[in-house]
Formats: C-alpha cells, sequence, structure tokens
C-alpha cells in the first residue's frame, strides 16, 4: 500500500485506490516529498464521482451519428427591404440606451494558446493587423475603449483564461498598460480544467508527478463567472447584458447595439449571430429545435443526409450557422445555477503527450485519450426567448484558427483589407482588387478615428494618395 506521511494525505491515497486509478502513482517511491505533495494536490481537487461519470460516457459512446430529429430554427435575417431595415433602425436605438445607460460587458473566451499558430503564447497576444501587428487583444482593447467614448460609459472587460495562460495573459495586459483601459475594469475570471482519461478510463500521466487536465471548454464559461467574481462585479456596476465571443474573430464587433436591442426587445435570456453556411459540409454548429427547445448541434453529430437536406427551394434545410458570438444576461447564468449546472459534457478524443513505462514523455501521432468539455450553447435548450441574428461573415467574422490555409492568419488579414478597403471605397476610392476581388493592399483603421462605414467616409479626406500600406490613426486628423 501507497504510504504517506499525513494522515489525510493516507485518506486521499485510499481514495484513488478505491476508484481503481492507482496507477497515477506508480512512480511514487521515486518522488521527492514536493512531487508528492504536487500529484495529492492535484488530486485533491479531483470528483472521483464525475470520472467515473465520465467513463460511463466513454462506454455509452455510439459509433454511428443518431438521424437528428430537427427542425430548423427561426432566425432574424438580414435586412431586404424598408421593413426590415426599420425593425434593426429601431433595435439599435434601444441598444445603445443599454450601452449607454452601462448595462453591457464584454466577456472574451481566451484560455487558448496560439500552438497551432506556431506561436508561443496566448492566441489572443497572437500579433494579427496586417500593417502596424497588432496583436487580438490590442484589436479588441481599442473597440472597447472606442465605445466608451462613443458612449460617455466604462465597459467592463472579463476575459476568461486558463491555467495553462492565465499567468502569460494577465502578465501580456500589465506590459501593455491593459491597452489604454483601466485596470480596474478588466477582470481575468479563470476557467476550471479537468482530467483526461485513457483508452480504458484510466487518467493519465503527463510527468510522474502530474495528472493530464484539460480546459472544460467554452461551457465552463458560466462556473468562471461564478468562480472569478464576474457575476458580483457586473452587479456591482449594474451590467446585466454580456456580450460573449471567443478571441481569435479578428473582426468582431465587441458589443452590438443592434443585436443588444433585438435581445432586449425579444426579453430573451441568450441569443446568438449566425451566418449561412458556404456549403453544406462547413464547419459549424447548426441552429434547430429538438422538442421545441433550441438547440446548436455540432457537424459532427449530423449524418451526411442531414448536412446535404435541402428545402424545395433547394436552399440548405440547416442553413443557420453557429460562430460562437452570444449575448448572456447576468440573471439567466444564475438561474443556470438554480438547481446545480447541469450542461451536458461532449467527449473529444485527443492526441495527449503521455508518460510511458520508461518514465519518457510520448507525443503521439494519433488520438490516444479523451477529453470531456461542456459547451456554452447547450444552455440555448433553457431559454424561453431567444433571438438569432444573422450577420454579413464579411462584416463581422473571420476566427484565426489554423497556420495556413482556411482560418489562418493570411485568411484574416486579408478579410480585414477587403473591409476597410470597402470603407474606402464608400468614400469614393478605387481601391486595387485582385481576379478574386480581394484588396491588394493593407489597411486598417483605429476604432477611435472612426468605428462605422459612415464615420469613415465622413473623416477620411477626400484626395489622398492610396498606398500599399494606410493606417488611419487618430492622431491622423
Amino acid at each position: 500500500m501507497i504510504q504517506a506521511l499525513r494522515h489525510e494525505d493516507q485518506i486521499l491515497i485510499e481514495k484513488v485506490v478505491e476508484f481503481n486509478q492507482a496507477q497515477i502513482f506508480d512512480w511514487w517511491a521515486e518522488l521527492p516529498d514536493s512531487s508528492k505533495q504536487n500529484l495529492l494536490d492535484q488530486v485533491r481537487l479531483i470528483d472521483f464521482k464525475q470520472v467515473q461519470y465520465f467513463q460511463e460516457l466513454l462506454n455509452n459512446q455510439s459509433t454511428h451519428n443518431a438521424p437528428i430529429h430537427m427542425e430548423p430554427a427561426e432566425y432574424i435575417a438580414l435586412p431586404e427591404n424598408e421593413s426590415s431595415e426599420a425593425a434593426r433602425k429601431e433595435a439599435m436605438v434601444i441598444g445603445e440606451d443599454a450601452i449607454r445607460n452601462g448595462r453591457t460587458g464584454v466577456f472574451t473566451v481566451a484560455g487558448g494558446q496560439g500552438t497551432r499558430l506556431g506561436f508561443d503564447g496566448p492566441k489572443g497576444s497572437f500579433p494579427c493587423s496586417p500593417v502596424t501587428k497588432k496583436s487580438l487583444f490590442e484589436l479588441q482593447a481599442e473597440r472597447i475603449l472606442a465605445i466608451q467614448k462613443a458612449y460617455g460609459v466604462i465597459i467592463p472587460w472579463y476575459l476568461m483564461t486558463s491555467p495553462t495562460n492565465d499567468a502569460a495573459t494577465r502578465s501580456f495586459f500589465s506590459q501593455h498598460l491593459y491597452f489604454g483601459l483601466n485596470p480596474k475594469d478588466v477582470l481575468f475570471p479563470c476557467q476550471r480544467m479537468l482530467p483526461t482519461l485513457d483508452d480504458n478510463g484510466k487518467l493519465i500521466l503527463d510527468a510522474k508527478d502530474h495528472i493530464a487536465v484539460s480546459p472544460n471548454g467554452h461551457g465552463g464559461t458560466f462556473l468562471a463567472m461564478q468562480d472569478g467574481g464576474v457575476l458580483e462585479d457586473a452587479d456591482r456596476r449594474g451590467v446585466d447584458i454580456l456580450s460573449y465571443y471567443q478571441v481569435d474573430n479578428i473582426l468582431i464587433r465587441v458589443i452590438d447595439p443592434v443585436f443588444v436591442g433585438f435581445h432586449l426587445n425579444m426579453g430573451a435570456g441568450m441569443s446568438s449571430k449566425m451566418i449561412k453556411k458556404n456549403d453544406p459540409q462547413e464547419k459549424v454548429g447548426h441552429f434547430g429545435l429538438i422538442d421545441n427547445h433550441l438547440h446548436v448541434v455540432e457537424y459532427s453529430d449530423m449524418t451526411e443526409a442531414d448536412m446535404e437536406a435541402r428545402n424545395p427551394d433547394d436552399s440548405l434545410k440547416y442553413e443557420a450557422g453557429s460562430i460562437g458570438i452570444h449575448l448572456i444576461n447576468t440573471g439567466f447564468v444564475r438561474e443556470q445555477f438554480r438547481d446545480g449546472l447541469k450542461l451536458p459534457f461532449h467527449i473529444a478524443h485527443k492526441k495527449i503527450p503521455i508518460l510511458q513505462k520508461d518514465g519518457r514523455i510520448s507525443n503521439p501521432d494519433i488520438p490516444n485519450g479523451y477529453k470531456f468539455e461542456m459547451f456554452v450553447f447547450d444552455a440555448l435548450a433553457d431559454t424561453k426567448e431567444s433571438v438569432i441574428l444573422e450577420i454579413r461573415r464579411e462584416k463581422e467574422f473571420s476566427p484565426i484558427k489554423n497556420r495556413e490555409e482556411s482560418d489562418s492568419p493570411q485568411t484574416a488579414k486579408q478579410d480585414l483589407n477587403n473591409y476597410f478597403g470597402s470603407w474606402l471605397e464608400a468614400s469614393g476610392y478605387t481601391v486595387p482588387r485582385d481576379s478574386e476581388s480581394n484588396v491588394q493592399c493593407d489597411i486598417e483603421v483605429h476604432p477611435l478615428y472612426a468605428c462605422t462605414q459612415d464615420e469613415f467616409v465622413q473623416k477620411v479626406p477626400k484626395h489622398m494618395e492610396l498606398t500599399k500600406q494606410m493606417v488611419f490613426h487618430p492622431d491622423s486628423d
């Protein structure tokens, strides 16, 4: 029997053995006391009943996608006539009033590393703007500053980190003096970690004194809001609507008054933005109604027939793609905890570094273990009212996820250039484009110079020579 010096530690060891996970102590005899304590401190945080539940999930995995009995969800489409344009203008008035009255805050999912981009650091610190190479964090901070100036209000910014990048994220903000924001208005709630399991349902070691863990998914948002003091801080400020998005979207509108207005007008608890899918196989989730409850079904959980299903007019039956942009009421978050958080766990088969029997760390080429995640959009099923608002992809959605090809730094840079290039064209300039209509110069517009195309058109000089690289900064006035 493995022995510990303290009685409370011995009880902990016996608990691990009781749950058939004693393999985590295979190196116990050779560990120094400090490493033994590190391992026990980690074990102390593990909910072994939850681990048993994860094992049951693994045992009950279906080998085939079941047919989805889902109906497409209704959404607010892009304006096609004066009536729908008027509805958006009305929503904007309502939303701007809420922003001006300090009811809105920003919640950013920023727990990821830039590993897939070949970048060593938090993904939010990745340099991505076309000319000045500003980070994602800086671009978003500038947009928050512009909203604060436009509406005469303080916008709190809550950035959900993970234990993997929390210290580095805080340090990055400190080094850059919070990009002009007041540090008191920037909070870093940290999401929880969950243990990983191998094919046999055993805890995985990635060091002799460490169990391999992974973040609990973007559904960990609700726990992070509770753990990290977000709800209390929001209440103190009078904030009751949080604008939620993931940090890697270079085109994100950190707060959209039109979206806020529709959300409030509907009396919604949680709302979403959507894009129409480019093609049936696009890897985005799908909004739909299952048993009259709103859901987002992942593309990987749909059959080929469902993905390709068409309406009589040949449009896709499931065309509303989820892009991870939501509005969430703080009251709705509290409702999620009323009877205990019940978001389901999803299983991801992943490549996980593992400690081999010879004491070396192996980085597998194929998936060798399982991570367990919650998805924030599963909470939509609990909404009584919810808005789904269609947006234009080219104006609001360009994620940086891959090192090359689609959703890469190159595509994001091009999308930003195309976006600002259209502003120049609206101002009367002829902007060079290639055969695929991509803008052929690098353009940056600081939000404090202009937040919208209309503002840009009014401010930009009327007789200006276009160059290969252009930066419109507040000092450009």
